[in-house]
């Protein structure tokens, strides 16, 4: 089992910046990529990012594409991801994810989730 636990949501104005943490606990070893969604009121989950464990390939949602950084440190066990130029709409629950399938843009490809994180742009 493998247990995530997200930090640094809040409440931010528009243009702001955040950085999302990611501490991941338990047996990781079989971990391939971890990755960050996003449920947003009224929507489904939403993929933001994404990267491999071994060589940190990257791969982002298109809605953040180019304001977005995730990044990993392995020693920790972490992932992060720096959210800039935020806006209103991105205001959701963030969600940490573990997977070991190889399927990094949907939450069927992952089986191990964090709680969740708030994140709120005021406009």
């Amino acid at each position: 089992q493998v247990q995530l636990e997200e930090s640094g949501g809040g409440l931010v104005q528009a243009g702001g910046s955040l950085r999302l943490s990611c501490v991941a606990s338990g047996d990781t070893s079989d971990i391939l990529h971890m990755g960050w969604f996003r449920l947003a009121p009224g929507k489904g989950h939403e993929f933001v990012a994404a990267i491999t464990w071994i060589d940190s390939g990257t791969y982002y949602g298109e809605s953040v594409k180019g304001r977005s950084t995730i990044s990993r440190d392995t020693a920790k066990k972490a992932v992060y991801l720096q959210l800039n130029t935020l806006k209103p709409e991105d205001t959701a629950v963030y969600y940490c994810a573990a997977g070991r399938t190889g399927l990094y843009s949907i939450p069927n490809g992952y089986p191990y989730w964090g709680q969740g994180t708030q994140v709120t742009v005021s406009s």
